[in-house]
């Protein structure tokens, strides 16, 4: 690897626009594929994404853009997935370039459905990439803050601090403040989480519960995030940072939030297969509740709140009925 990396973005939704744009701040050239040709050749034409965050204008000159992940692995040093969960398995599929030498970050917030691992366990079971060559990108931080450049924080996680310190330099401007982790496995389980929890939100919201009760449910979603976190990897970690509580906070609240929206229209009435349908992008909770229910039927941890998202988005139950129940474990 060169003194200077080279870095690629794997991806072409809202998410994995926003992170060239921060790259672009520090970087005369960014790899960057995704699948679509036509949107390629839109943002070779018009500088801008043409389906996702297209207020953001590029310089193409500093792009290099193909939908061939193979050219853009291997032209890069540092990799950075921002994909939905569901299609990881569908784009990894593609490669015949070893990722065995190269650093990957996830930007990813979810489970690899296939494998029901977290992205860091499938890429190091399934590629052979080293824990030290894999960190996790975590909030709080939305894609449509980025585009107005309004001030944001991210997480950089990795095993090998000089690693996190690279990626944390060349994802910081102006309005991104990084800050490093070495908490790879409990920041990207949170990242996970904290979607199902604002599926939660977004139900309670759809059903007609208020203010106080949104701030009861947040509160017992972070205490439930930390026993969850802690049965699959124990380690110090304060669950107030805001990988864990600010990153929970925003998907919870925000009106940029796909899984609170997800979860509002399930509270009003639709159903899952409708609601997917309605909705542009992909809600990484709904894949995350299923993963995340059956790890800890071995785990053991007490998580009345995923139980209750589990229950009404896989086995057909009545929300209001579930959350009726669910209101009188909170406190």
């Amino acid at each position: 690897m060169t003194n200077s990396p080279k870095f690629g973005v794997i991806g072409g939704g809202s998410w994995a626009t926003a992170i060239v744009k921060m790259l672009t701040e520090n970087l005369d050239t960014i790899n960057w594929y995704m699948r679509s040709k036509t949107a390629i050749e839109h943002i070779r034409t018009q500088d801008h994404n043409p389906n996702y965050l297209s207020s953001v204008e590029f310089d193409v000159n500093q792009l290099n853009l193909s939908n061939d992940i193979n050219e853009i692995v291997e032209a890069s040093d540092y990799l950075i997935f921002a994909i939905p969960s569901a299609f990881v398995k569908k784009e990894l599929d593609q490669l015949n370039v070893s990722l065995k030498d190269k650093v990957i970050f996830s930007a990813i917030k979810g489970i690899v459905p296939e494998s029901s691992l977290i992205v860091g366990e499938h890429f190091n079971q399934e590629y052979g990439v080293l824990d030290e060559n894999f960190g996790v990108i975590t909030g709080p931080c939305h894609a449509e803050e980025v585009a107005l450049e309004r001030l944001s924080y991210l997480t950089i996680a990795c095993l090998d601090e000089a690693k996190a310190k690279i990626m944390a330099d060349h994802l910081q401007s102006d309005y991104i403040t990084c800050k490093t982790s070495d908490d790879v496995t409990g920041t990207e389980y949170a990242a996970m989480l904290k979607n199902i929890y604002a599926i939660a939100a977004g139900i309670a919201h759809g059903l007609g519960y208020g203010d106080n009760f949104q701030s009861v449910l947040m509160s017992n979603a972070i205490r439930e995030m930390k026993k969850f976190i802690k049965k699959v990897h124990k380690m110090k970690r304060n669950i107030n940072d805001s990988a864990y509580l600010g990153d929970l906070l925003v998907t919870g609240y925000s009106v940029f939030s796909r899984n609170r929206m997800f979860g509002n229209m399930i509270g009003k009435g639709y159903t899952v297969k409708s609601a997917q349908m309605e909705m542009s992008m992909v809600a990484e909770g709904y894949y995350a509740t299923e993963s995340a229910y059956k790890i800890n039927q071995e785990k053991g941890a007490k998580t009345p709140i995923i139980n209750a998202v589990y229950a009404i988005l896989y086995e057909g139950k009545n929300p209001k009925k579930v959350f009726n129940k669910l209101a009188e474990k909170l406190d």
